[in-house]
């Protein structure tokens, strides 16, 4: 493992939300993964959808952010990157077996036109895993919100309601979802870690991943700081 490698690891999970929020969206994608075609929306420097690759996928990061696409293509095994917007996704229509879109799409100008791409490019039959932003509690903290949604650019945020009637009109179902720093506690701490300790923060947080899973399985599945979403589009 070269140095790119050992940067976008530690990066990517050595993290108190991502490690978790990435293990479950590629669980649902599944182990096996050959002669699928992945793609991965607002993928960054593609480390995510490189874990596909090694699932045996055709995989693709489509992203805007050139500088990390850059660092992606000195991975060791990088998959395809792809310079492209999520609003206009450079891909052939049901082209494609899997969706997958981390903590991104709460970002978006407009997050019904993406998820409408996602089903766009999705063969019958295919599935959507993604996750977002959801801050249930968030009006109980309106500074740490406000901090969270200034630092990274957060234009709305999303529950599984909503995220099902967007993915229904754009011909999907939901099949599944759950919810991430589900207690109270755990909410405003993932809001004091973004609002003042940004990514490294978060980074540094790590050591607590053990922590916030075993609050959330005392917690009912239905509110959090994050949402996780696995969806099929409808045959017809």
């Amino acid at each position: 493992m070269g140095i790119p490698d050992l940067v976008a690891f530690a990066g990517h999970r050595v993290h108190v939300c991502r490690y978790r929020e990435a293990g479950v969206l590629l669980r649902w994608l599944g182990r096996d993964l050959r002669g699928q075609v992945v793609v991965d929306v607002a993928g960054g420097d593609g480390y995510w959808a490189g874990q596909a690759s090694r699932r045996g996928a055709r995989a693709v990061s489509i992203d805007l952010a050139r500088a990390k696409m850059a660092r992606g293509s000195r991975l060791r095994l990088p998959p395809a990157l792809v310079e492209g917007d999520a609003l206009r996704l450079p891909v052939r229509d049901a082209s494609v077996d899997k969706v997958m879109s981390i903590c991104a799409i709460e970002h978006f100008d407009d997050g019904a036109a993406a998820l409408g791409e996602m089903s766009r490019v999705l063969k019958p039959g295919g599935e959507l895993v993604l996750s977002a932003d959801c801050l249930s509690r968030r009006a109980e903290w309106p500074a740490l919100f406000e901090a969270h949604s200034r630092r990274y650019d957060v234009r709305r945020t999303y529950t599984h309601e909503c995220l099902a009637e967007l993915l229904a009109q754009s011909g999907m179902d939901i099949r599944e979802y759950t919810y991430q720093f589900r207690g109270r506690g755990a909410e405003r701490g993932y809001l004091m870690l973004s609002a003042h300790g940004g990514r490294a923060g978060f980074n540094a947080a790590a050591p607590l991943i053990p922590v916030v899973w075993l609050s959330d399985t005392h917690r009912p599945d239905d509110r959090g700081s994050i949402v996780l979403v696995r969806a099929r589009k409808r045959d017809s």
